[in-house]
């Protein structure tokens, strides 16, 4: 019975996480160069192209810490409303490139799905970040704090869309309760 719960998740996950028959025409470039130092910490998610794994996902947030030559990473989300049952997913994150430290292997339930994710562009100086697949469907914008000023959303939405992405497909979870 466990072993049958372990392998309907991991599918489930990987329908989640994988892309799907209709794809955007280029897969998403890599970023920036970005500093590892710069990914650990929480990242609360502020925008995100729907996903099934998200469906009434709320104050969602990403935990990275160093974990030998990668990260441990925790993403969490609260179901159906900020104050709602947390749900979490735990990964593995390894840089996969060198150069740019900006095109990331994420591994799922001990490995059995794995995926690679790319911050197509970060402004530390301004606490956000956009990650998305390597396919370009899915995409996230992610914060070091539980909200953006408006004029700082304004500019990373503006750069979503420099990036090619349509940001009238974007949802925006409501942050957490303080």
């Amino acid at each position: 019975m466990l072993k049958r719960f372990i392998l309907s998740a991991a599918a489930l996950a990987g329908a989640a996480l994988s892309p799907a028959l209709a794809t955007p025409a280029a897969a998403a470039p890599a970023g920036p160069r970005i500093e590892l130092t710069q990914m650990m910490g929480r990242w609360y998610e502020v925008a995100r192209i729907p996903n099934q794994l998200q469906k009434g996902c709320q104050a969602g947030a990403s935990d990275w810490t160093r974990a030998g030559d990668g990260f441990a990473v925790v993403q969490s989300c609260h179901k159906g409303a900020p104050d709602g049952p947390v749900t979490e997913w735990k990964a593995r994150a390894r840089s996969m490139d060198p150069a740019t430290n900006s095109i990331f292997k994420m591994s799922f339930f001990g490995g059995l799905v794995t995926r690679e994710y790319r911050v197509l562009d970060h402004r530390p100086e301004q606490g956000w970040l956009i990650l998305s697949t390597d396919d370009g469907k899915y995409l996230w914008l992610m914060s070091q704090k539980p909200t953006l000023t408006a004029a700082v959303r304004a500019q990373a939405l503006a750069r979503i869309k420099q990036l090619g992405f349509d940001v009238g497909r974007l949802e925006f979870p409501l942050p957490a309760r303080s």
